[in-house]
């Protein structure tokens, strides 16, 4: 972790923080600062252009017509999932599937590959640091099959137990699914460590890049992984739209998600044959304006550059606990070496949705609850943190006036 005195990686967010219209606001006559971008990351001005483009002079739909509106409609659309695949170095765009957000994509990969997979007496793994999105599908196929959910353990600090997870790991492991990064604390799992001892296990492995993909360069084929999932809106674009990557070979063998339009290419009364991948998987008409505002986040962010935000947050996020770890009586849930992206706290005395609600009225936004976490808080012994998420386009000012606004609220409630 950087200390305080390193100086910030070379990236000037006051100055990208002007591409992003939302930031230009006040809120309760004071300056927005938002640092709630592990629920949803803002929106830059590209992209909006890119999604009012499509809507202004591009609308029609995809893969279906031979007129100049539909063939650049399709030509975009496309043109997205290429740029997806690269940003997360894909062996082909073709295993590139669009969804509608890293929930869908686990979702898919828990119906389609998972009914054909995992039967009773099989195993499913995930980790006590998942987001109900990574659960709750696993329970529903594990209840409707009779397989065993199986969940690996961490420590106090919020790191795994790797010796307890290649303990647990066997024959009847059939596919585990983790997180890249914890949305609850921000632990940067070992990801790369797991697929390869997943892999030796013979079974297949599903990450959950939602909180990964945002903050650090992602390589699918260096991390060897089956699949990865993750959104649109916590990377700077749309709402509703997100993607599956999966290895080419196993959509091959995997039936459809949904049915219906273009998932096809012959229909008869007697039978169906299904469109080549990632087609399949991308039944009816598809969330094209949004898929085109994907690529113009993919599009900002390498302008930006991975590497320099990845840096640029690390330094931010180390100014962020030691300035917040001086504030009396606050306590941060979580410790893990390795994290990114989220500071996760509690205030003694106060509740976190008084907090929060404090933290507003001094324009300052942050998210308060259990983070879609509950396994999470219930190991802390806490019903909710307050969760401080930068970005960035975040700066250490803001960082300085979460700090003001806690004292004000201790204040408040002295």
């Amino acid at each position: 972790m950087a200390a305080l005195t390193d100086a910030p990686a070379a990236l000037d967010a006051a100055r990208i923080r002007e591409d992003f219209p939302a930031l230009d606001q006040q809120v309760h006559g004071r300056r927005l600062v938002y640092l709630d971008n592990a629920a949803s990351a803002q929106t830059p001005r590209a992209v909006i252009d890119a999604v009012v483009a499509f809507y202004e002079k591009d609308r029609s739909n995809v893969h279906r017509g031979v007129h100049e509106l539909s063939r650049r409609a399709t030509e975009n659309y496309e043109a997205s999932r290429v740029k997806l695949g690269r940003f997360v170095n894909s062996a082909e765009s073709s295993e590139i599937v669009w969804t509608r957000g890293a929930t869908e994509a686990v979702n898919l990969v828990a119906a389609s590959w998972g009914r054909e997979h995992v039967q009773a007496g099989g195993e499913v793994m995930i980790s006590a640091l998942e987001h109900h999105s990574n659960i709750v599908p696993w329970q529903i196929l594990c209840e409707e099959t009779g397989a065993k959910l199986r969940v690996i353990p961490m420590n106090e600090r919020g790191e795994l137990l790797m010796d307890e997870f290649e303990r647990m790991l066997s024959e009847r492991t059939r596919i585990v699914a983790v997180n890249h990064v914890s949305n609850a604390l921000g632990t940067v799992n070992p990801v790369a460590e797991i697929v390869r001892k997943t892999r030796r296990a013979g079974a297949v492995s599903l990450i959950d890049g939602a909180q990964a993909v945002p903050h650090m360069p992602v390589d699918v084929q260096a991390l060897g992984c089956d699949f990865y999932a993750f959104s649109g809106h916590k990377m700077c674009g749309p709402t509703g739209i997100g993607a599956l990557y999966a290895r080419r070979e196993l959509l091959e063998r995997m039936k459809p998600y949904q049915s219906g339009g273009d998932m096809i290419l012959s229909v008869s009364f007697e039978k169906t044959i299904y469109n080549d991948v990632p087609y399949k998987f991308e039944a009816g008409t598809p969330n094209i304006a949004d898929a085109i505002g994907m690529g113009a986040a993919v599009d900002y962010l390498q302008a930006v550059g991975m590497e320099r935000i990845a840096a640029y947050e690390q330094s931010l996020l180390a100014y962020g606990l030691e300035k917040l770890g001086a504030v009396d009586g606050l306590r941060f849930i979580g410790a893990a070496e390795n994290r990114a992206g989220v500071i996760s706290f509690v205030l003694d005395g106060i509740h976190p949705a008084d907090l929060g609600t404090i933290l507003d009225r001094q324009a300052v936004a942050v998210r308060i609850g259990h983070h879609c976490a509950e396994p999470v808080m219930r190991f802390y012994k806490v019903p909710a943190t307050v969760r401080a998420s930068p970005a960035f386009y975040n700066t250490r000012e803001d960082i300085d006036a979460l700090v003001d606004a806690i004292e004000t609220a201790r204040e408040i409630f002295a």
